[in-house]
């Protein structure tokens, strides 16, 4: 099925080098020249393409204000929307990110870029679609909450966790690398086997609101600007917004909403201290810093064991949970080959 994008823009000349671009890569479009008419071609739902192109500058209805209405709409509030800019100006985009657009494109358009941010949203829009769906069939069954998670598919939320991970080289694995991390913290610090599995599956997902955070940041290499950073922070409350819809495990929306909060209080973004923090988020945590430091990264390499070691001790009780940063310690000092990092 040929994928469906609705272009708005208020200048011919875009919508016709865009239309172009999409149908020559056998793409269907629609194009419209306004705000008002976009939201009269969606007619309430009765159209749902699979993604927008909405320019921001437009007289009349703007893309902000576009944006608002299209998410006001139940059955039009899930499209993905890209906007389209000729600014410069990383504050516009910053406030296009955080009223709920998934990406943007600068103009004049590169086929490439266009082509290639396009395809990349859609895919990952269907595979989110294809989780919820697959656990709403499962939900409709009333059965123990083990026997729902004995049928919650592994191989979705790897692959998820595995498309997320994809945006950027440097981070592949992480998801998994974490997951695993913590499951063995959580058999050590003695939990049951159900509660275990659970946060290895928590894990996966930790990252998963990085969906929602255009690539230009997640793989830029060098330092963000104050505009980037406050839009990469969005992402543990991006995935909650998409795990909490998960009705039978909504356990899967802890680590992705506090893995960044901080046992003293200074983290985001929530800002929780302590046994505030769910059990689970404070694994994750320990668990997902440890990946950080023993993962390559653009501008530097796997750090050095005792490194890692002494930055986890000097940080307990402040950044960790003291047991579970102890724990870890445990696990590292029992990996006296560093074989437990990225390969």
């Amino acid at each position: 099925m040929k994928e469906w994008i609705l272009v708005v823009d208020d200048n011919a000349v875009n919508l016709k080098t865009a239309n172009g671009i999409l149908l020559q890569n056998g793409m269907r479009s629609s194009c419209v020249k306004s705000g008002e008419e976009a939201l009269r071609f969606l007619d309430g739902g009765k159209r749902v393409p699979d993604l927008i192109l909405l320019d921001i500058h437009m007289p009349g209805m703007d893309g902000f204000e576009t944006l608002r209405r299209i998410r006001e709409t139940p059955a039009t509030t899930s499209i993905p929307v890209i906007f389209l800019t000729a600014d410069d100006d990383t504050g516009v985009e910053a406030r296009g990110l955080k009223a709920g657009a998934m990406d943007y494109i600068k103009k004049p358009f590169v086929p490439e870029v266009l082509l290639t941010r396009v395809q990349h949203m859609i895919d990952l829009t269907r595979l989110q679609n294809d989780l919820e769906s697959q656990v709403r069939e499962k939900t409709s069954e009333v059965i123990e909450q083990q026997e729902k998670l004995g049928r919650l598919s592994i191989q979705i939320v790897m692959t998820l966790a595995g498309a997320v991970d994809a945006k950027d080289e440097y981070t592949n694995g992480h998801s998994l690398r974490v997951a695993e991390y913590a499951r063995e913290i959580a058999r050590r610090a003695g939990y049951d086997e159900a509660r275990v599995r659970n946060i290895y599956l928590i894990g996966l997902l930790h990252d998963i609101g990085k969906i929602g955070i255009p690539d230009t940041i997640i793989t830029k290499p060098e330092p963000l600007t104050e505009e980037e950073y406050a839009c990469i922070r969005q992402h543990p409350e991006k995935g909650c917004r998409i795990l909490e819809n998960i009705p039978d495990f909504p356990e899967l929306a802890i680590g992705a909403h506090w893995h960044h909060e901080r046992y003293d209080g200074g983290g985001y973004p929530d800002g929780l201290a302590g046994t505030d923090i769910p059990v689970e988020a404070r694994i994750i945590a320990v668990a997902d810093s440890y990946d950080a430091m023993t993962s390559r990264r653009s501008y530097r390499g796997v750090m050095p064991r005792p490194l890692v070691r002494a930055e986890i001790e000097k940080n307990l009780g402040a950044q960790f949970d003291p047991q579970f940063g102890k724990i870890m310690l445990d696990m590292i000092d029992a990996d006296s080959n560093y074989t437990m990092r990225q390969i």
